[in-house]
Formats: C-alpha cells, structure tokens, sequence
C-alpha cells in the first residue's frame, strides 16, 4: 500500500524533495504541475508512470528565466522576439541544444523541447531554489481532468503525491503552445493566451496545425481532459445529465454550473476544470455543455471540451 504524502510547508522544502529524485506538484498561473528535475531520467520517469502518461507525449520544462531556456534550446531571433512575452503563458517548441543536460525521456526522444517561464511567483521561486529545470506536465492521472487547486491534485493521486499549496490558479487552462519554424510560427496547442492576442502583441501571423499532425508537444492527443462522465458539447441538457452553461442559462432542474454568466470567456476558462470537476463529483453519467464562442479564448475552451468528448480507447 502505498504511504500517504507529506506536503512541503514551504519552498525550500518542495526544493529539497525535488533536487532528492522525488516528485513535487506545485502551482503555476495556469494549472497545477507534477514537478520533477528534468535532468533526473529517473525522476522524469516517474511523472510518466504516476500519471500513467505515453511516453511518446513530451513535458513542458519549466525555467525560471530566459538565460535557464536559452541552455536548453536553440533560439532564433524570432524565438526571442516571442519569448519577450515571458513569463507568461506560452510555451515554445524549439530545437533542443546538443548536450544541454535534460534527461531525453522528458523531450520524448524528439530533438526538440518544449520549453516556458511561468507567470507565478511560487513557482519561479521554486525552479530558482531547485536551481534546474523542472519537467512539469499537468497534476493529473493521464487523460484527466487538470487540476486548478492543490485539493484537487490530492484527490487525483489519492494523496501519495507531495503539493505545494499555492492557492487556486489564475487562468485555469494550460499554455498555449507555439512551434517557432524558421520564420513562421504555429501553434500547436490553443490555451491561456489568445492566438490574436500573441498576434496583436507580436505583429505577426500565427497558423495553427493541422488536426492530424504528429505529436511534438503535449495536449494533442485526440482523447485528453477527460472527466468520468460522457460529454455532449452544444447542446442543451436532459433528464438526468448535468449541465455546463455559459452566459443566459435554460431553466433545468439537474445539477448545473455556470462558467460565466456574464459570457466573460476569461472567467469560463479560469471556471472549466473547476466545474467540470464539480460536476464530475457529482455522479452524473452525461454532462451537457452549451455553446462556446470560438473567438479569443474561447479556441482554447473549446479545444479542451472538444478532447474531453473524443472517444477514449
């Protein structure tokens, strides 16, 4: 049987455990992470099979500032003109260095790495104390819901893995995800900051890839943020489903939660996992979600919904 965790009271604690091989979940602006070193193969494996992750999926490596990124991965001027927008919420795919010490498990064996700063005081703190990059994919069972609150990581480790509580996170989806490709870039995942907002602040295009282009970041498997329940998206409740709204609600008598009455796309984002982990905790066998707008965040909203109800293997 497997020993309960003890959760780290402070920083340097969370620190010592990870620069001892063990894994530590801590907060970052988005959702929680399952920290690890990534120059610790040992320690990168265990993220894998703690959150019973394929191993062909690559981490995001955590750095707490551009010089840590810069001895990992190889940066273009346009790679340094977008990772003017760190910290931040944004993940770069970009060709990893020749021996710049991660552990190859963490880059899935793929000659490039994926590779950000948070926006998150605690967590900027911890990778400076740690003194290394941090492999950090979401703290969850592989598939899963991503957790916004320390609560909900003990939940879904059943308490064996150590949290560093730093209270509930702030954009409450991921990182969107870019691949910087010669001098164009695409993004790979839709997630916490806009495509036309990292437009808008660049001055440049940003394409997205095609649906079936092979895996070189994490988040795009077909089936992924899933809960227990069946989804239906765009759709209105029946009997016996929960309900996802956004904006005016129906009347419906089941269990419902409200991602922004105001139809605030800022506030849905930060609410998704939350509620669907509540409504997940409610036992119904369907949740039904209504329509999201597809402009602004709302491509990251409904990129997640859209994985949550893909068929699961």
């Amino acid at each position: 049987m497997t020993e309960p965790a003890v959760d780290p009271r402070t920083v340097t604690e969370a620190a010592a455990l990870l620069r001892a091989g063990r894994l530590c979940a801590f907060p970052t602006e988005t959702v929680y992470g399952l920290g690890a070193d990534a120059t610790d193969a040992d320690a990168v494996l265990a993220i894998y099979e703690t959150k019973g992750r394929p191993r062909f999926n690559p981490l995001i490596i955590h750095c707490a500032d551009l010089a840590m990124a810069e001895a990992l991965a190889e940066f273009s001027p346009l790679a340094r003109r977008v990772a003017s927008l760190w910290p931040g919420s944004l993940t770069l795919v970009l060709p990893a260095k020749k021996g710049n010490g991660l552990a190859d498990v963490a880059m899935a064996g793929l000659d490039s790495v994926a590779i950000r700063v948070p926006d998150h005081a605690l967590a900027l703190e911890l990778i400076a104390a740690v003194g290394r990059p941090l492999a950090a994919p979401s703290a969850n069972p592989s598939g899963r819901l991503s957790p916004t609150t320390a609560e909900q990581v003990r939940q879904g480790f059943g308490g064996t893995v150590p949290v560093l509580d730093g209270g509930p996170c702030r954009a409450g989806v991921e990182s969107t995800i870019i691949r910087v490709e010669s001098e164009r870039l695409v993004q790979l995942r839709a997630g916490a900051v806009a495509r036309a907002e990292i437009e808008r602040r660049l001055g440049l295009a940003v394409a997205v890839a095609e649906k079936s282009a092979a895996v070189a970041a994490p988040g795009m498997l077909a089936s992924h943020y899933a809960p227990n329940a069946q989804m239906r998206l765009n759709a209105a409740p029946r009997d016996g489903e929960a309900y996802l709204a956004f904006g005016a609600a129906p009347d419906f008598d089941g269990v419902t939660r409200n991602l922004s009455p105001a139809a605030d796309l800022h506030e849905a984002a930060r609410n998704l996992f939350a509620m669907l982990h509540e409504l997940d905790a409610a036992g119904v066998g369907v949740i039904a979600v209504a329509p999201i707008p597809e402009e602004g965040l709302g491509e990251a909203i409904n990129d997640r919904l859209q994985r949550a109800a893909a068929p699961r293997d």
